[in-house]
């Protein structure tokens, strides 16, 4: 069998690995337009502020350990054109532009997305700075490195992290978002009150309400300009208000949702059943609310191309769906989510409560503890677990594991009040702080 896979971040890697464990006499040909594989993106903000020395130790993994006698590793290769009738692929080399015809019976999609550019005038300037990949990690690097202030448009988790980067770094920073709350999609207001204010204390300048409209070149320095006549002077801009899917290449092709992403069924497969698709051009079955959502993240790559590369000798391991699981690292405290939060769960027509619940993580008789924040999402009706979110200077992020399994498992309000967790003083409560706030969301409704 020939198998192409286009493409090779986070989901082509584990799927090229899994097809030399699972087919190692399967003929491969990787179609990659970087000059590199397997980069992690989210170890940019610490490879900015020192934490990494190197940016090239976000490689987990590189082509001349891929390749073998069938794992052929083309990079700088471009897919331009997928013939789904013939099976053919019309790839270029971008180096010396020759154009060459190659044949495939599986495809693997991996082309994951880009960052998603808003309508802001003058976002095409040179000081205005993108980051996702490699090559883009290396531009900001460069540019922050002399520069004063910086300006964060966005207020998701990438600028988030890259301000207590930056920041560390003795930046001036600033981070606009449009909406009322930051991180928006993952917590809900209460947390973002809290992240706000963390943000705030370690002189991080949070422009909430404030929609970037342009950016105006000002001799040796960028005007940022919001949508309410203000302006800011800075020395360098980040953009980052999301990501969409790159899936171009079978734009008409295969069933695709209104952002673009590609649908699949529970293998893994496109519309057509010889190509199996992984990453961020995708959507997934997103288990609190039963239907396919456009998550990009790393972890939900891993797992789809590590499945594709079972798949296609045969569906035979369904996907599981996903809960969005993810939590961020911030100036000393953790932040972690799973699910929907309860606006999120309202705008999708659920009728959904919310407990917020805060208490120490272990008792007050031990040399020190310190508060945990807890939100958690729960269908009225049912009872069932939507979502969670979790804010500590205590490692709180193994929680949003928990819940997650809880989500994918329907669990309710009631499993999560007296299922067993280990007392030790060292660790908890003799009642866990999850025990604790599904506790007090039963008696919210008068169950307890």
């Amino acid at each position: 069998m020939k198998v192409a896979i286009i493409g090779c971040t986070h989901a082509g890697t584990a799927a090229v690995r899994e097809i030399i464990r699972q087919g190692p006499t399967t003929e491969v040909n990787i179609y990659e337009r970087n000059d590199n594989i397997s980069f992690l993106s989210c170890g940019i903000a610490l490879y900015l502020n020192g934490r990494v020395k190197q940016l090239e130790d976000m490689f987990y993994d590189s082509a001349e350990d891929i390749r073998t006698e069938n794992i052929h590793v083309n990079l700088r290769h471009d897919v331009i054109r997928i013939n789904r009738q013939k099976k053919e692929l019309m790839v270029q080399d971008m180096d010396d532009f020759t154009v060459k015809r190659e044949k495939y019976d599986k495809i693997i999609m991996c082309t994951g997305s880009m960052v998603s550019l808003p309508p802001i005038k003058g976002v095409n300037h040179a000081r205005v700075m993108l980051c996702k990949n490699y090559e883009q990690a290396q531009l900001l690097h460069e540019k922050v490195k002399d520069a004063r202030r910086v300006a964060l448009v966005g207020g998701g988790y990438v600028n988030v992290e890259l301000a207590e980067s930056l920041v560390d770094t003795n930046h001036e920073v600033t981070l606009f978002q449009s909406h009322e709350d930051i991180l928006n999609n993952y917590v809900d207001t209460p947390l973002s009150a809290k992240v706000i204010k963390l943000l705030n204390d370690h002189h991080v300048k949070v422009e909430t309400n404030s929609k970037v409209v342009s950016f105006t070149d000002k001799v040796s320095e960028l005007l940022v300009t919001t949508a309410d006549g203000r302006e800011f002077a800075t020395d360098v801009a980040v953009v980052s208000t999301g990501f969409v899917p790159v899936t171009d290449l079978l734009r008409g092709e295969v069933k695709m949702d209104r952002r673009g992403a590609i649908i699949t069924n529970e293998y893994g497969q496109s519309s057509d059943p010889d190509i199996y698709v992984a990453g961020d051009l995708r959507t997934i079955h997103y288990n609190p609310t039963n239907a396919p959502e456009y998550i990009p993240l790393a972890t939900n790559a891993v797992r789809q191309g590590t499945l594709a590369g079972i798949n296609i000798f045969g569906n035979q391991w369904p996907e599981m769906g996903a809960q969005g699981t993810s939590a961020i690292a911030l100036f000393g405290h953790t932040l972690a989510m799973t699910g929907l939060t309860y606006q999120r769960a309202l705008n999708a027509g659920i009728d959904a409560d919310y407990i917020l619940f805060e208490d120490n993580y272990r008792p007050e008789f031990m040399p020190s503890t310190t508060k945990i924040t807890s939100i958690m999402v729960y269908e009225k009706k049912s009872l069932r677990i939507l979502g969670a979110q979790f804010y500590s200077k205590h490692d709180v992020s193994q929680s949003a594991n928990l819940i997650s399994l809880a989500i994918q498992n329907q669990n309710t309000l009631k499993d999560l009040a007296f299922v067993d967790m280990l007392f030790q003083p060292y660790y908890d409560r003799p009642f866990n702080f999850i025990n604790l706030a599904a506790q007090a969301g039963l008696r919210k409704i008068g169950l307890l």
